[in-house]
């Protein structure tokens, strides 16, 4: 029988999602419906939009900040559920798999960086074939289901390998193989691929919901991605207390078990909006029309010269600006874009494209393809240059995790556990998003006498700056941690150092800071920068940024060991006592590496021109 304390934390538990929940859409439907009540174009239909029931939305009832409230509230539920598990998973794998310390790292590395890079996939589905609305609920469900399976597996026994037996040399642990792997790796991986799908689906859905013709509405998107990363903190810091708790006190399952009850509460409250929702009709695969351009430029080269002599003559024009709906106050579709005739300037090698003589009939290219190839190929060199912070974030889950499970992390009596630190950044953001939003954008505005205040492109520059900030005083701290173990005496031991882990609460703080300027500032800025047929797979590049980075940091991490190591020297980061690695000279090159990509940052944003006057302003 299940005993009555267990019964008592199940109803504490969902009387806790429900009360968070409730709130917290309480609080958005008030927030956004004072505010919804003016600033409605009068236009009956939204262009290219429909409502869940495939017929015309209308400008009166559906899109708007109510219908962006709810998927702020289901955020916070899907970020809890994926982060409940993600920032604690490498202690399951070590303890009740019995990976060794580098598979059981490499594990969380891969499951993590899998699930931001499915998340193109989700953008993908959502502007070829499916809304966002469908993908985000297949998304869910698929994520529900994958929970599940962990669930199961947490809670019984026999889907575990047999607890190691302690004291007994010649009986090692027997490391999870066979079905029982089989069943650990279906459930993580369908979790991975029902995150990837929500991550990129869910904040394009949000943004969609704004009426980008006119200033007001691009102001509450540019709200909307503000307090979306809020949203995303605030489930995560429920996930890196209340939940990481659960799961070291109460068990695993309880851990997959409260985050499989928060994907299942998102379900119904994200339908809760349908009535509300508008949704861009699918345009087509964005992956055909770029590959289209690209083969159509390459094979074209040698078009006819009387093609060659009009190309050049469109080449030597001035320059078109591409309408993207934020120009003149009005609502801008295909028909507007289709009457450019003549291509700009800017990567004219594409403008071969477009032939009167191309070299294959399913190559014929229109002006209008050109032109959105271009666009998104800009975005690029943006969205390489934030792959660096988020290389340094990567070291929140781990060496900033060891550092302080080194020193002393009791807060009065209470033991603060390694695993909840990212409580420092997670708090932080959240005080910061709303200071930003009622703050400082307002005084921008003043200041700069524009729309937005502060640019996109200047938002992810004040974060990638404040990495480097990050890295500094990181390593200025790791110097201090060990000089504190070498004065007491304690470089060999393994009790806790006479040091407070809120010293490492600095580079959580700066890199947190970093994590909310570059996050909100890239996904709003390649939302409204995109092709509208394109906007929900540029969205996903955020999310790629930080799989990629998450990659590459492990890449780096091994290439300065290799380095390091040469000539019988010991390797910086190698070893089982973190005060004998030189972690201060890895944060100082983190923190060179991070300079020289902000200054490759600020070539590239300096030569980059907004596609809309307004948007640059």
């Amino acid at each position: 029988m299940v005993s009555s304390s267990i019964i008592f934390l199940l109803f504490v538990s969902v009387s806790f999602l429900l009360t968070i929940t409730y709130y917290f859409w309480l609080f958005f439907f008030f927030f956004f419906f004072l505010q919804e009540i003016d600033g409605q174009s009068h236009r009956t239909n939204w262009d290219g939009y429909v409502d869940w029931k495939n017929s015309p939305a209308i400008t009166k009832r559906h899109g708007g900040l109510l219908a962006a409230s709810f998927v702020l509230v289901v955020e916070v539920l899907e970020n809890l559920a994926y982060l409940a598990n993600a920032s604690n998973l490498v202690r399951y794998f070590s303890e009740y798999m019995h990976f060794s310390p580098t598979t059981s790292a490499n594990s969380v590395t891969n499951f993590m960086g899998t699930a931001f890079l499915l998340a193109l996939l989700g953008g993908f589905l959502s502007d070829a074939f499916f809304t966002t609305y469908y993908i985000y609920l297949i998304s869910a469900v698929v994520e529900f289901l994958g929970l599940v399976v962990l669930t199961i597996q947490a809670r019984s026994s026999s889907l575990k390998p047999p607890k190691c037996e302690l004291g007994v040399p010649n009986a090692p642990c027997e490391k999870v193989h066979g079905a029982q792997a089989a069943m650990l790796f279906i459930g993580l991986y369908l979790v991975a691929l029902g995150v990837g799908g929500i991550k990129g689906s869910l904040p394009p859905h949000g943004a969609e919901q704004f009426d980008e013709a006119t200033p007001r509405g691009r102001k509450q998107r540019s709200t909307f991605f503000n307090y979306f990363v809020f949203c995303l903190s605030f489930g995560g810091l429920i996930a890196v207390t209340f939940v990481v708790w659960m799961e070291d006190n109460m068990g695993w399952q309880w851990g997959f078990g409260i985050a499989t009850l928060a994907i299942f509460l998102s379900i119904p409250i994200f339908l809760a909006g349908s009535p509300f929702y508008r949704n861009k009709i699918p345009r087509g695969s964005p992956f055909t029309t770029i590959s289209k351009v690209l083969i159509a430029a390459l094979l074209n080269c040698r078009a006819s010269r009387n093609t060659s002599i009009a190309i050049n003559s469109m080449a030597s024009s001035p320059s078109p600006t591409i309408p993207t709906g934020k120009e003149g106050g009005r609502n801008t579709n295909s028909k507007d874009i289709e009457s450019i005739e003549i291509p700009s300037r800017s990567l004219s090698f594409l403008n071969r494209a477009v032939s009167d003589t191309p070299a294959c009939g399913a190559l014929e290219c229109s002006v209008q393809q050109v032109e959105e190839v271009k666009i998104v190929m800009k975005l690029f060199p943006i969205f390489a240059c934030t792959i660096m912070l988020n290389c340094c974030l990567a070291q929140l889950n781990t060496f900033s995790v060891q550092q302080a499970a080194t020193m002393n992390t009791k807060l009065g009596s209470l033991k603060v556990p390694p695993a909840s630190l990212p409580i420092f950044p997670v708090v932080f953001i959240m005080i910061l998003a709303p200071v930003y939003d009622y703050f400082i954008i307002p005084f921008a505005r003043r200041v700069t006498k524009t729309e937005m205040g502060i640019s996109h492109l200047q938002r992810i520059g004040i974060g990638l700056f404040l990495s480097i900030v990050a890295m500094a005083v990181a390593a200025l701290v790791e110097i201090k941690r060990k000089g504190v173990a070498t004065d007491s005496g304690r470089v060999d031991s393994a009790k806790p150092l006479p040091i407070t882990f809120f010293w490492i609460a600095f580079q959580y703080l700066f890199l947190g800071s970093a994590d909310l300027f570059v996050l909100a500032g890239l996904l709003e800025f390649c939302f409204s920068e995109a092709p509208v047929s394109m906007r929900s797979l540029a969205t996903s590049l955020s999310w790629a940024s930080l799989a990629i980075g998450y990659y590459l940091s492990s890449v780096i991490v091994s290439i300065v060991n290799s380095v390091t190591g040469i000539s019988k020297h010991k390797p910086w980061l190698s070893g089982g006592n973190l005060n004998h690695y030189h972690l201060e000279r890895f944060y100082w090159l983190m923190c060179i590496l991070s300079a020289l990509n902000f200054m490759h940052y600020l070539f590239w944003a300096t030569k980059y021109k907004y596609t809309s006057v307004r948007s640059g302003k």
